[in-house]
């Protein structure tokens, strides 16, 4: 059992023994919403019933019966709450304990033992650039997995890839319309270059009807899986798989599995057809869609009305895939909480189809600029390629400022392990429906609550030990 446990059990035991009977247990007890009223809080109210007291009555009882020992120093009565505040020292001495005696067990358990849980993260489209909105994804995605793991299930990272869509025509109809001889400026990142082209694209066609319908009829001919269009998106598609894997493999990301709308969209489209003829799919000025209306979930897009494929139509077959070829026993999508209605139609839809299996959308808010939003469409984002650049010249110089005596790639391995850090702790060191305000200047810092600091503290630490086993070995020898 864990300290906090321990405490929460001697709380439930010292109110229950002040009114003679079995009644509190650890799950009544919750954190304060202010940590100046106390460590854990008793909220009255059920117990007020049972003792025929207002909420407020209820507590200041409890205060005048509970006897305070060496766990819990304070018991007061806030209204209708009852505040314990803990004895921070025996707290500290028992939380060393077990961190000493489990090592790196601590804080994992076995409560998913059995159970197989797939976990979709790092949904990134092709022909965009990659930004630190979808750092935060891969690296909230990541610790996810890792939680489940450490609680005993047999976690699966995937990742799901937009290789399709209206975005990759705007992309490649920018790219045929400037680039039609198919040359780019030698050394450039075509992945990231595919990213521009899609910004530029987006503001290009905003007024440009006549454009739209290019671009609509070039997702058309991509999509037919024929000629030139085709071909121009197995090659653009490739540039971008090989950018996001040099970014997998720098953050050291690994997937089971890397599922693309591509190889989905067909099933998709059959399923779409079926659903038709039994109506369970409509038509409605022109597109197809699943009225979800009397469940207050609006209406669900499948096709467009010159009939181009919306999400839905992959996602569909392959979240039946998931089940039925993994075993799994839940599936989980990490997207951003802006595509949460989207989830609760996709979900409904697939539970009226009979498929009833436990999925569940893990939103997270939103990463912006100082005083702005980030956008793909606008380019108005923080790519990953500059942000590690810059990560990378301000560690160097800080690194080899403090040690002049390191070799070149000494510097550069820690380097890379202090950037690694820095990126990943921004990005999970707050609540996942907090909006992050992304400040590159804070994020790089090597003060303050930041990976750095945290890597800092920790090498300082092992030196310490370094030390004492030598002091230690020492004295050894002289004995």
């Amino acid at each position: 059992m864990y300290s906090l446990e321990k405490i929460k059990l001697n709380i439930a035991k010292l109110v229950n023994k002040s009114l003679n009977k079995k009644i509190i247990q650890t799950s009544d007890l919750i954190y304060p919403p202010n940590p100046e009223f106390g460590d854990l809080s008793l909220p009255c109210f059920e117990l007020a019933k049972k003792l025929n007291k207002t909420a407020v009555e209820t507590a200041e009882f409890l205060v005048s019966e509970i006897n305070v020992n060496d766990i819990i120093v304070s018991a007061k009565a806030i209204g209708p709450y009852l505040n314990f505040t803990i004895n921070k020292n025996y707290l500290a001495g028992d939380l060393i304990g077990d961190i000493l005696s489990m090592a790196e067990e601590y804080g994992a358990n076995k409560s998913g033992k059995g159970k197989k849980v797939m976990i979709e993260y790092s949904n990134v489209n092709t022909h965009k650039e990659y930004h630190v909105g979808h750092l935060r994804n891969i690296c909230y995605g990541g610790a996810v997995a890792k939680i489940l793991s450490a609680n005993g299930f047999k976690s699966i990272p995937v990742s799901y890839i937009n290789d399709f869509g209206i975005h990759v025509a705007k992309t490649l109809w920018r790219y045929a319309e400037h680039y039609k001889n198919n040359k780019i400026a030698k050394g450039k990142n075509k992945g990231g270059f595919l990213g521009e082209l899609y910004a530029k694209a987006s503001r290009e066609l905003k007024d440009n009807p006549t454009a739209k319908e290019r671009v609509s009829s070039l997702m058309k001919k991509i999509e037919s899986r024929q000629g030139a269009e085709y071909k121009l998106w197995q090659k653009t598609r490739k540039w971008s798989i090989d950018y996001f894997d040099k970014i997998y493999k720098e953050l050291r990301v690994e997937f089971d599995n890397i599922f693309y709308e591509s190889e989905f969209i067909e099933k998709g489209m059959k399923m779409v057809r079926d659903l038709c003829k039994k109506e369970f799919l409509i038509k409605s000025q022109g597109a197809i869609i699943a009225d979800l209306e009397k469940y207050n979930l609006g209406v669900l897009l499948f096709l467009r009305s010159d009939n181009t494929a919306l999400y839905p139509v992959a996602d569909l077959p392959l979240a039946v895939e998931k089940f039925k070829k993994y075993k799994i026993d839940k599936s989980i999508y990490v997207v951003d909480v802006r595509q949460g209605l989207y989830f609760k139609q996709l979900f409904k839809v697939l539970e009226l189809l009979g498929f009833k299996q436990e999925m569940a959308h893990l939103g997270y808010e939103f990463v912006k600029l100082p005083g702005k939003m980030m956008s793909s469409r606008t380019g108005d984002i923080i790519t990953y390629e500059n942000l590690r650049a810059q990560a990378v010249k301000k560690a160097a110089r800080e690194s080899k400022k403090r040690h002049k005596d390191w070799s070149a790639k000494k510097i550069t391995d820690t380097v890379n392990k202090i950037v690694n850090g820095a990126l990943k702790f921004e990005m999970i060191k707050v609540s996942a429906g907090q909006v992050i305000t992304f400040d590159i200047n804070q994020a790089l810092r090597f003060d303050g609550f930041t990976a750095a600091y945290l890597q800092y503290v920790y090498a300082r630490i092992q030196s310490i030990f370094r030390k004492t086993q030598k002091h230690k070995n020492t004295k050894t020898q002289r004995n």
